[in-house]
């Protein structure tokens, strides 16, 4: 009918392109935030009631002066045993940094270069600028919706970006025949291959990078020492400064391996989880975009990115 637009047409405005609504459930949500502090609070809280009351229970027929009859001896032991945690924590949680910044900097990298092909795109001749400009959309969309979802529950794996494929069948069907068509020909296949290099860096968060050995023998460390503090347990000192003495170490402890555990599983939807933010703000410009140029173009996908039947 006149003045209607067709289902998935960008005019100007595009609609739908730039809005992406959130999923339920899927949303950072202030109460799943919060909700994810209590947890954490919670396990740091139970760890530290456990071992103040084993310290306290074994306080009770501890000897003055604790379990050690060598106090200097039994200090050095102790010395070694934590210096050698600490070691060994802080180079695990160096590298699962490292890994969590560099999934960031994938999604924000390939975000941005989404948006820097759908400009590419429109250099394209005129019966492949519709097409790409659709697949990218559909690309962002499966992102945010589709591998995102998967990232945080560890079931993407090797899987590719279906639009992606697409976005490659169309450009090898492209004709470029002038020098700025040519032009953007390369500069896409260079811009395809930074997406790719960035996507992967995206997913590798994913996978984890600490082994289950080395939680393992982080566990077993910890475990450790919080035995070898039991043995410190000294009937003549004050229930008070016993208790903060294991509280003390207890805290610290389980505090760093629950910031691990976070670094390590970086998509989730708690506190400091990676989120699709770079990609939604990518389908919003790519709005902007559409209704600057004035062109047209089909979305052959629906809001989740699955293809049109």
């Amino acid at each position: 009918m006149p003045g209607q637009r067709a289902p998935g047409v960008c005019v100007r405005m595009a609609p739908g392109v730039g809005r992406t609504p959130r999923l339920s459930g899927r949303s950072p949500a202030r109460g799943e935030e919060l909700l994810s502090l209590v947890w954490a609070g919670l396990i740091v809280a139970a760890v530290t009631v456990v071992a103040v009351t084993a310290m306290l229970l074994v306080r009770r027929g501890a000897p003055a002066g604790s379990y050690f009859e060598d106090g200097d001896r039994a200090a050095g032991v102790f010395g070694v045993l934590a210096t050698g945690f600490a070691v060994l924590l802080g180079f695990v949680v160096f590298l699962s940094f490292e890994s969590y910044d560099t999934s960031r900097s994938g999604a924000e990298t390939e975000a941005q270069i989404v948006t820097q092909q759908f400009e590419t795109a429109h250099l394209f001749p005129a019966a492949a600028r519709a097409p790409l400009s659709g697949a990218l959309v559909c690309y962002a969309r499966t992102v945010i919706h589709q591998e995102w979802p998967q990232m945080e529950t560890g079931t993407l794996g090797d899987k590719a970006n279906s639009w992606g494929v697409v976005t490659f069948r169309i450009l090898s069907s492209a004709d470029p025949r002038t020098a700025s068509e040519q032009a953007a020909y390369s500069k896409w296949l260079d811009q395809r291959s930074d997406r790719e290099e960035a996507r992967v860096d995206r997913i590798h968060g994913g996978e984890g990078v600490i082994p289950v050995p080395l939680w393992i023998v982080l566990l077993l460390t910890a475990t450790v020492i919080f035995v070898f503090m039991l043995f410190f347990a000294d009937s003549a000192e004050r229930v008070v400064v016993q208790g903060t003495l294991m509280g003390g170490v207890a805290i610290v402890i389980s505090s760093m391996l629950l910031l691990l555990w976070f670094l390590d599983n970086p998509y989730h939807a708690g506190v400091g989880g990676l989120r699709p933010v770079a990609m939604e703000r990518a389908l919003r410009i790519l709005d902007q975009e559409s209704a600057e140029v004035g062109g047209s173009f089909t979305i052959p996908c629906d809001e989740r990115g699955n293809a049109r039947s």
